[in-house]
């Protein structure tokens, strides 16, 4: 459960760079969980005390409970498109995060290969 926490917390943290470089007092947080376990949170941006999309987060885990996958939207003004999705392999005691950014061109994420990193998790 220790490892669970700590990787949607870092993946909250990575995705949530955007969120964290304004002002917290104006972002309001809806969460969405299913039997107790977070599967999407929408941010909204308190703009001249109105509610205004910001980011979406869609999460997905295994049969373990551990997060396989954490995607993130961003508001466009009119609907919600593709961000970063960050994925989770896990072999034995290892976890490798691997990071996409949406390639609106291609219209799939592509792969980051510099952001690749396999951490034992027994040291998270």
């Amino acid at each position: 459960m220790k490892t669970l926490k700590f990787i949607i917390l870092a993946a909250m943290m990575v995705c949530g760079i955007n969120v964290m470089a304004d002002n917290h007092d104006n972002l309001i947080y809806n969460n969405e969980e299913v039997n107790g376990v977070m599967v999407g949170q929408t941010v909204y941006k308190n703009v001249d005390n109105m509610l205004v999309n910001y980011m979406q987060y869609n999460y997905k885990y295994d049969d373990q409970q551990r997060m396989t996958e954490n995607q993130s939207q961003k508001w466009n003004g009119s609907e919600w498109v593709n961000d970063i999705c960050i994925r989770y392999q896990y072999e034995g005691k290892q976890v490798t995060t691997t990071y996409y950014k949406w390639n609106k061109n291609a219209k799939e994420f592509v792969l980051i290969p510099s952001m690749t990193v396999t951490m034992d998790a027994e040291t998270m």
